[in-house]
């Protein structure tokens, strides 16, 4: 089964991939490393997610912030290196959530990215991870995610 397939299977489509808003590309490849940019919660142009985790936002929003972040890295991927197919194994994600004084349930929220690529990817998508609590990100967003996959060699 294609990852194309099995993101049908599980009835999600990637959102379009996110475009650069600075002065940065949004991933680099390194022999058959893959690095992503951090991507925060956008869908259509709109940040549904703002605020701080355990004070605005709820844990269950804050696994959906992240959950959409994983999806437009998902998108960023496939749009990098043409099919999501060539993703070998994920091998590192790094999450900072903007959390409110004494919230301490940043790998609580950091699960709904994480879920995600397991669903996806299966094994492939076991990873290693950090999930880091911060004052602020930008645009006020409430999760911002990078990753590092390692790739298969052009088919």
């Amino acid at each position: 089964m294609t990852i194309d397939e099995r993101l049908a299977e599980l009835g999600i489509e990637l959102p379009e991939a996110p475009k650069a808003v600075g002065k940065y590309v949004l991933s680099v490849q390194t022999g058959n490393l893959l690095y992503t940019s951090g991507i925060g919660p956008q869908r259509d142009g709109q940040f549904p997610y703002q605020g701080h985790l355990g004070s605005e936002l709820t844990i269950e929003e804050g696994q959906a912030a992240a959950r959409l972040c994983m999806l437009n890295l998902l998108s960023l991927i496939r749009d990098a290196v043409g099919s999501l197919d060539r993703v070998a194994r994920v091998v590192k994600v790094l999450g900072f959530v903007a959390s409110a004084p004494g919230f301490g349930q940043q790998p609580s929220v950091m699960n709904g990215a994480s879920q995600l690529l397991i669903d996806v990817f299966g094994e492939r998508g076991r990873h290693a991870r950090s999930a880091i609590g911060v004052n602020e990100l930008p645009l006020n967003i409430a999760v911002e995610i990078e990753m590092i996959v390692e790739l298969l060699p052009p088919a």
